[in-house]
């Protein structure tokens, strides 16, 4: 458990940083306008997602005396530190130079990232058949995850006041942090790797392999969920700086700082949603928490701006209005933390049910197919929030480290940041929780323990 735990801490820590950070330092860092930056974030993950079904194709091939996967996560690791590092770098030259070296770098880092991660998921359905030991394997699984991303938030929250500097640093330290974590996952993993199922092996053209997936139509429920909560956190994830400094009028050393409950929220909610499932069944889980989700997203609409402008200096000597506002924030943070951990664990311990249901298993087939839409999905989003912010006339900057440097936007950006942060990602959370209808009766949802 412990093993499995780290190896998505590397990857759980890029994407955590990416998620978050990209956009904004896309755009108060390297200058580039939204639309811009939006359209990298698409190419990222459309180039992320057309890796994913080579990638699992190529380890479900590959033959080593210690199982098809450790080998790709292995080679992978130092790639992915290094262009981790690299990507955070402010080139020298104009628009055009520095969206060249931005394509080029961060399709570099998603290559590495997925030779990583897509072999590491795949495991958790070959070390073990038995439902509940995959959900715990899940559960560590994203444990490691979030703890990989709530130490990179601290790493941030210390350094990205400092400017373009700062970025880099952070870059540096976090890359160095994914390639060890995941050399240790790799060794702590290689006896249970070496006795896990082996794929087929057999060569299966992507007609086959689309034909494969079209008849599942267990497979289908699931995509559709995960598709849509992770388009969700996202877009969330995406656009929560901007809101917290541009909509809130938090100051960039502390709105990094108040990201770090999210993450602690959501590691709680992860033990909490794994023993909850355990006990009543993953869908059960999966409708509290994304209700929480839901209802939290509906707030962070409504909350009004902390006028005062709130810091870490004047944090404790707000009005009590404005305190009352900061004090609803944390709490509408926590609580979406706390929901959308649902996100990472159910679809994830329902997509075996899934493989199970074909008479090959073929996991790594599955597995990337399956990262692949939700890929394209997230990719469109984060397109469609560029689009949406540049219609708004949302204005970028190299200086907008600091609250105080930040341009005033419009109030037609504010509007949509809010719609991004709440409105939306509720949409599509509440369209994923409708889709799983009768899951129970359909699929034979695990009974309730009452022990």
């Amino acid at each position: 458990m412990l093993s499995y735990g780290l190896g998505d801490a590397g990857t759980g820590l890029a994407a955590t940083q990416l998620g978050i950070y990209l956009f904004p330092f896309f755009t108060c860092a390297a200058g580039l306008p939204a639309f811009i930056a939006g359209s990298l974030l698409m190419v990222i993950k459309v180039w992320d997602a057309i890796n994913d079904p080579l990638i699992g194709w190529l380890s479900d091939h590959t033959k080593s005396k210690w199982g098809p996967r450790l080998p790709w996560m292995t080679a992978a690791a130092a790639p992915l530190g290094i262009s981790l590092s690299a990507v955070w770098w402010v080139p020298p030259g104009d628009l055009n130079t520095k969206t060249i070296y931005y394509i080029i770098v961060t399709i570099l880092l998603m290559t590495a990232y997925t030779s990583v991660n897509l072999p590491f998921a795949a495991l958790s359905t070959e070390i073990t058949e038995e439902t509940s030991i995959r959900t715990r394997l899940n559960a560590a699984r994203f444990t490691g995850s979030i703890l990989a991303g709530l130490s990179g938030l601290i790493v941030a929250a210390g350094l990205i006041s400092s400017g373009h500097d700062g970025y880099l640093l952070m870059g540096r330290i976090t890359g160095g942090i994914a390639t060890i974590t995941t050399l240790i996952s790799c060794w702590g993993l290689a006896p249970f790797a070496k006795k896990a199922r082996r794929p087929t092996g057999r060569t299966e053209p992507i007609d086959i392999q689309i034909k494969r997936i079209l008849k599942n139509k267990i497979f289908h429920k699931i995509i559709y969920l995960y598709l849509l909560l992770w388009c969700g956190l996202q877009l969330m994830q995406t656009v929560s700086l901007i809101y917290l400094q541009q909509v809130m009028k938090v100051s960039s050393g502390l709105s990094a700082w108040i990201l770090i409950p999210f993450q602690i929220s959501a590691l709680v909610g992860l033990q909490f949603w794994s023993i909850y499932s355990n006990r009543f069944g993953r869908i059960k889980a999966l409708l509290k928490g994304g209700s929480i989700w839901i209802s939290a997203c509906i707030i962070t609409i409504f909350i009004p701006p902390i006028y005062q402008g709130v810091s870490i200096n004047n944090l404790f000597s707000l009005n009590s209005m404005d305190f009352i506002k900061m004090t609803i924030l944390l709490v509408t943070i926590l609580l979406v933390g706390f929901g959308a951990s649902t996100a990472y664990l159910i679809p994830w311990s329902l997509l075996p049910d899934a493989i199970d249901a074909d008479p090959d298993k073929s996991a790594g087939v599955y597995t990337a197919w399956m990262v692949f839409i939700q890929k394209i999905g997230i990719g469109l989003s984060v397109f469609l929030l560029g689009l949406l912010l540049t219609f708004a006339g949302y204005q970028s900057s190299t200086e907008c480290i600091s609250i105080s440097n930040a341009l005033d936007q419009p109030d037609s950006a504010l509007t949509t940041i809010r719609l991004c942060m709440g409105l939306i990602p509720s949409l599509l959370v509440a369209s994923g929780l409708l889709i799983m209808r009768g899951w129970r009766s359909n699929h034979h949802e695990d009974k309730a323990m009452n022990l």
